[in-house]
């Protein structure tokens, strides 16, 4: 396993040296690898009027909350340069980012000038720490930046802020194919990483359907899953251990061992913070071998129920699908699958060892009882258009004027999934499309992924019903219990909503927060940070 520099042994300077695929690579390890709280769940007071940063100050005070968000100096002139002294001259530019928030493409296209942030691209820890050295000593905010591809809007730093271009940390430092062990640097892309796994027969088992767009540090902020979580996990079951720069440009290194005792497992911290706690480096992972064989089927249901309740017996059972998703009966037709009017289509692939594969996919077919067998067909299409909803195409799809699109992944257990999707579905349908499949599933209940869309008149119109669209989602979950989020994260989309879910466990966020990041510099909305 590659070794990452410690900091009570090796001085931040220093490089230290790893061996891939037999390759001694120096390494600048140490160089390289190796925003206000929530107040109310809507922000607001009981008089529903604004309160004053001061004020709510002394509310957080008991909390050792410190807030330096309203003292935030903006950028001055000559941030620029003292920027260009760290990284060098050609790393630093000005324009405007964000992530892939489809309200955030809807104001453009309605006329809203995006602000422009000093957009950094270091090579190494050194600077990296740097410049987090230098954004405390100005208070200046950091987001950190894997390929963009989120949807919930974590990425969207204000006029004057920085953004933290991971790009150039994209080294795959080790495959270790004894222990299955894979050490790389976060701005590694996810669908090359997959590759360069896939041509020694392993596999990181993570395919977002996102997957050519992202960084695994992307993953990890977001604390994503993909769609063959039912058999690998989701990125926190991969990830062994964190490289990071905190906000001081101190540096936490990963810990040894497949698991350890010693303590909390504190890099899990990291896993969902969207950059709001230091900067993630690089990644100590873990992989799989690719299986020697797949065995893909669909079965068409009379009724969701039914197939919901197909996918509860096979993960009770112990079976472990390398595939499974469920479409209800807008989905199915919308997907093209061919099938009676009403019915609902189940795409479900088994995988491993030839006999352990055939004999899983035989028991799947007990448990879809009375359901129609379709064939292979239905997953070899799955498997063609599995990345279909690529940001190009999201992007069209919000080019004509009064259009929205968006998701909106929830998870439930298996009582009150039905339900759920009852309430969601109509919550949506305000513009007309209303889709909904089950993935992502686990012994006590599965993901709910809503796709949603329509147009309005113009551009009022359309991003008030929007905005209807998510008030109602999320005031469905919140009261049947299920989760806001499975996958996307929080950002700005479900700022409103996260304290509401979080609870009392929204307070130790906020201390977690305010320990290792006093000044506030990381990124201010993370975690419904600007709320």
């Amino acid at each position: 396993m590659a070794r990452f520099p410690s900091p009570t042994c090796m001085p931040p300077a220093r490089c230290w040296a790893a061996t891939t695929m037999r390759v001694r690579v120096v390494l600048g390890f140490p160089s390289s690898l190796a925003g206000s709280p929530a107040v109310s769940p809507r922000g607001r007071n009981k008089c529903h009027q604004p309160i004053s940063p001061r004020c709510i100050q002394r509310r957080l005070s008991g909390a050792a909350i410190r807030l330096h968000w309203h003292k935030r100096c903006g950028m001055r002139p000559e941030s620029k340069a003292e920027l260009e002294k760290i990284v060098g001259p050609t790393a630093v530019d000005e324009r405007p980012v964000r992530d892939l928030w489809p309200l955030a493409i809807m104001d453009e296209r309605a006329g809203t000038v995006p602000p422009r942030a000093l957009v950094v691209r270091p090579t190494g820890r050194d600077q990296v720490a740097d410049v987090l050295r230098w954004a405390t000593s100005k208070r200046v905010a950091v987001t950190p930046m894997g390929g963009g591809s989120g949807v919930c809007g974590a990425l969207a730093p204000a006029a004057g802020e920085v953004v933290m271009d991971m790009g150039a940390l994209d080294r795959v430092l080790e495959i270790d194919e004894t222990n299955l062990i894979c050490t790389c640097e976060a701005g590694v892309n996810g669908y090359a990483l997959e590759q360069q796994l896939n041509t020694r027969g392993l596999t990181l088992g993570h395919y977002p359907s996102s997957l050519p767009g992202t960084t695994v540090g992307g993953l990890i902020a977001t604390r994503s899953s993909g769609q063959e979580s039912s058999r690998y996990g989701s990125i926190e079951d991969m990830v062994l251990g964190l490289a990071v720069v905190l906000p001081d440009g101190t540096f936490a290194a990963p810990r040894p061992g497949p698991r350890s005792a010693a303590g909390p497992a504190l890099h899990q911290v990291f896993l969902g913070a969207e950059g709001g706690l230091g900067v993630v480096i690089g990644a100590v992972l873990r992989v799989h071998r690719l299986p020697e064989t797949t065995v893909g089927r669909g079965y068409a249901f009379g009724d969701l129920r039914a197939g919901l309740e197909c996918m509860r017996s096979v993960m009770q059972a112990g079976i472990r699908p390398l595939v499974m998703r469920l479409y209800d009966a807008e989905d199915t037709l919308f997907s093209g699958y061919e099938v009676q009017e009403g019915e609902c289509v189940l795409v479900i692939a088994t995988a491993g060892l030839a006999e352990v594969a055939e004999a899983e996919s035989r028991a799947v077919e007990r448990f879809a009882g009375g359901a129609r067998g379709l064939g292979e067909e239905p997953w070899q299409r799955w498997q063609r258009h599995r990345f279909d909803l690529s940001a190009e195409r999201l992007q069209a799809f919000l080019t004509p004027a009064g259009a929205y699109l968006d998701t909106i992944e929830l998870a439930a257990s298996w009582t009150v999934l039905a339900e759920l999707h009852a309430r969601v579905k109509p919550a949506i349908a305000v513009g007309g499309l209303a889709l909904c499949h089950f993935s992502h599933a686990y012994e006590q209940g599965c993901c709910a992924y809503f796709t949603f869309g329509g147009s309005g008149d113009d551009e009022v119109e359309a991003r008030a019903a929007y905005v209807r669209a998510w008030e109602g989602a999320m005031s469905a979950a919140l009261e049947l219990g299920a989760t806001i989020s499975h996958h996307h994260g929080v950002g700005q989309a479900r700022a409103r909503w996260v304290a509401d879910e979080l609870g009392g466990w929204m307070r130790v966020w906020r201390a977690v927060k305010a320990g290792i990041d006093p000044e506030g510099i990381m990124n201010p909305r993370a975690v419904g940070g600007s709320r």
